[in-house]
């Protein structure tokens, strides 16, 4: 444990942290207060929190003893990013940031640089991101600290996660689920410790973990499976002695329940009690944030925020030209082992090639389209179930305990789900070593496998498709980081976070209108162009293509929609290769013309490419005279125009598939807005017609959900004699016919409880 004179040191870095935190979030100039304060030294917008920030360095002091007494590696993931400065000023101090930055030296200029550059802008933001080196987390929007933290200490036995979580991030339902994950934690796994950060109050009240005594306190964690420790270092004038000593506990874990520690701690710590109006500061809500943000234009304020700065004595930490004491700089462990420079921290630089089996191996023979038939996710799965052989410690799939359902069964024959506890009841496919976690939180499964990738592996993210939702938010704030992680020169890109979405809205044969909704695509429309995909393969060899593409990239966040139905197989491997490349392309063999076409059929997700089909085969028989052209789009991006997506098709090839002028009759897999949103600039993108989900739905037949929706194959080939030129007249009597025949198939359905055999037992012929 540290002894007296170590102690002082601590206090005296701990000291040179708090005064460059607070001096971030207030001073522009006069960092170092050679002078009186004046307004003028003051930052015009002053942002940031300060209440976590004495509490986040006393952690980080905590962990920089330990490493260099013990030697071990660590990650720091901070769930309250938004106490940025304090993470910050210890980077500084530990020399990082001049390591990645020069201009960040260890003297009064970087320092100045430091100060002023912290929520300024085209400055540092004021919560953590990728521009700050040690940072896989941003801890913006709170709940998913834990879980992240998990994702990175999978596979990697020598690694220590210290993870910060706050008494307020604390309250959500991500991290209240992210308590569970020591039980899906095997022995090939690193650790994780979870620091509860609990100062007591969120932005404006007292937190959940506030109203709880202690015996409360061990008994929950107790329950969730931990063994914690209470550090109360609210009223001692050493608080690093007892922090100290229960993380020396922790590191040497003499127990089979993993440590945590619960830091009782003083919010806001070394703020005046009050500002000059009487409003209490120091141990409550209003130390959250800026605590003196009026002092440039009150003279009170101004000389309380002067004498709280001064209260550090800052010129007895740093000498005349602003470089630290020595026995400050002496605080961190070796420059190797520091905590802003662990490599897992960008794991970019980490990251090896997946090693993918070539796929035609696992393809579906196709000799004629339509002839075969297939599951798509379950030919995907014997390929997958051959990376995890090949990559044992570097490829994981996380799942909402839908593996089997999604038709991904055969992973298992690879490799257990993991799962560290015992169970006396009926189990199958269970071990404490696997590739799969099954847990029902898609949170736990998005922070789980953000942790994974941005520490250099590799994942893939099978769900239902309206469940998927569940991580909207997340999925934002992840896109985000990839966005400003790609503008950072140093960071190695990662590999790409992929997405299976089966069990989709089209086919619930178990359930019914809660199940149904493709939204995450129209999500992902948001994203920016460098970050997102979406990818609708038609059928199991364009699937298999996809995922090869998608599990060998970087930097991106891919969305793959599957049907997990058996169903007719289109394209042959070779063909289906050819497809993906060019994202969408006429299959002339389901049209009947090589000449202009009167109007095209255009269809993108496996539903709605087999209704476009049929529709297509209905106008053989009723309108043959009628030239129709058949679009398949599995790249739903290349419709973009070039200029505005890397993966939009140019002006000549959209032209190739779909005409000049040709009225589009669209079967879409989604919402039609998503179509047309990304039409937006093609020329003359009022002729394209899209069907797709109308947000109508229930329990009900497959046909009849279509339907609902007006995606029946009569309900395509008629709209497509309505739209065509020259078909006015002629093409409302056919068009009146086939709804009249959807509706006869209709009736069927209703009297039998199952669609006809005309629906069910079509199949494709030229």
């Amino acid at each position: 444990m540290p002894g007296g004179t170590e102690v002082g040191t601590l206090r005296r870095y701990r000291r040179a942290c708090d005064y460059l935190a607070a001096a971030m979030i207030h001073l522009k100039d006069n960092v170092l207060l050679r002078e009186p304060l004046r307004p003028e030294h003051l930052k015009p917008r002053p942002l940031g929190h300060w209440g976590t920030c004495p509490g986040l360095t006393l952690v980080y002091a905590g962990l920089n003893r330990l490493v260099a007494e013990t030697g071990q590696r660590t990650l720091l993931i901070t769930g309250p990013g938004h106490g940025a400065p304090a993470i910050h000023a210890n980077l500084w101090l530990e020399g990082t940031h001049a390591e990645y930055d020069p201009r960040l030296s260890l003297d009064e200029r970087g320092l100045a640089d430091l100060v002023q550059r912290f929520s300024w802008p085209g400055g540092f933001p004021s919560h953590l991101s990728p521009e700050v080196p040690g940072v896989i987390h941003e801890g913006g929007e709170l709940g998913y600290a834990l879980a992240t933290a998990f994702g990175a200490a999978f596979d990697d036995p020598g690694l220590l996660v210290a993870c910060v979580i706050g008494d307020g991030e604390a309250e959500t339902g991500p991290t209240a689920a992210a308590w569970h994950s020591p039980k899906f934690s095997g022995p090939g796994d690193g650790r994780v410790l979870p620091i509860l950060h609990l100062n007591g109050y969120k932005i404006a009240s007292p937190t959940i973990y506030e109203a709880m005594s202690d015996d409360e306190l061990v008994a929950y964690f107790t329950g969730c499976g931990w063994r914690p420790v209470i550090v109360d270092v609210r009223d001692t004038g050493d608080p690093d002695t007892p922090l100290a000593e229960a993380l020396a506990r922790a590191h040497e874990r003499d127990t089979d329940e993993p440590p945590m520690i619960v830091l009782r701690n003083t919010k806001g710590a070394g703020l005046p009690p009050a500002t000059p109006d009487g409003t209490p500061l120091e141990g409550t809500f209003h130390a959250h944030q800026v605590p003196l943000s009026g002092a440039a234009d009150d003279p009170r304020e101004l000389a309380e925020l002067e004498r709280w700065l001064r209260s550090y004595r800052p010129e007895e930490l740093f000498d005349e030209n602003g470089v630290p004491a020595a026995d400050i700089l002496a605080v961190p462990p070796a420059p190797e082992l520091r905590l802003g420079r662990v490599p897992q921290a960008n794991g970019g630089l980490l990251r090896r090639d997946l090693p993918l089996p070539e796929v035609a191996k696992y393809s579906v023979a196709v000799d004629e389209p339509g002839a075969a038939d297939a599951s798509a996710p379950e030919v995907l799965a014997e390929w997958l179930a051959e990376i995890v052989r090949r990559a044992p410690s570097t490829f994981r799939v996380v799942c909402p305990d839908e593996l089997e359902s999604n038709k991904l069964g055969a992973l298992l024959e690879a490799t257990p789900r993991q799962f560290d506890r015992e169970v006396t009841g009926y189990t199958e496919h269970l071990g404490p070593r696997g590739r799969v976690h099954e847990v029902l939180s898609e949170h736990l499964c998005q922070g789980w496998l953000q942790g994974y990738l941005l520490t250099g592996r590799h994942g893939l993210f099978p769900c239902y498709e309206a469940f998927v939702s569940i991580v909207d938010s997340m999925v934002n704030q992840y896109a985000k980081f990839l966005k400003m992680s790609g503008e950072v020169d140093w960071r190695a890109p990662v590999a790409s976070l992929n997405y299976l979405l089966t069990s989709d809205g089209w086919r619930q044969e178990h359930n019914g209108y809660s199940h149904q909704g493709p939204g995450f695509i129209n999500q992902m429309l948001t994203k920016k162009a460098t970050t997102s995909r979406i990818y609708l393969p038609p059928d199991a060899n364009t699937l298999l293509e996809t995922m090869h593409r998608c599990l060998g990239s970087t930097g991106l966040i891919n969305v793959v929609v599957a049907g997990k139905q058996s169903g007719p197989q289109w394209l042959s491997p070779d063909e289906a290769r050819a497809h993906c490349r060019a994202g969408a392309g006429a299959w002339a063999w389901a049209g009947n013309t090589e000449a202009a076409a009167d109007v095209v059929l255009a269809c993108a997700g496996t539903t709605p490419t087999v209704e476009t089909l049929a529709a297509a085969q209905l106008l053989r028989e009723t309108a043959p005279e009628l030239r129709v052209r058949v679009v398949n789009v599995v790249d739903l991006l290349s419709l973009c125009p070039s200029d505005r997506h890397p993966n939009g098709m140019s002006d000549e090839a959209f032209a190739d598939c779909f005409g000049d002028g040709t009225p589009v009759v669209f079967a879409f897999h989604g919402y039609p807005s998503a179509v047309h949103e990304v039409l937006h600039g093609r020329p003359r993108a009022d002729r394209f017609h899209v069907h797709g989900y109308l947000e109508e739905g229930t329990t009900t037949t497959p046909f009849d959900l279509l339907a609902s929706n007006r995606m029946t194959r009569h309900d395509l080939a008629a709209d497509a004699v309505r739209r065509a030129a020259g078909w006015a007249s002629a093409g409302g009597d056919l068009a009146r016919e086939l709804v009249r025949r959807r509706d006869t198939v209709l009736r069927q359905s209703y009297r039998d409880g199952e669609d006809p055999a005309e629906i069910t037992g079509w199949r494709w012929h030229p």
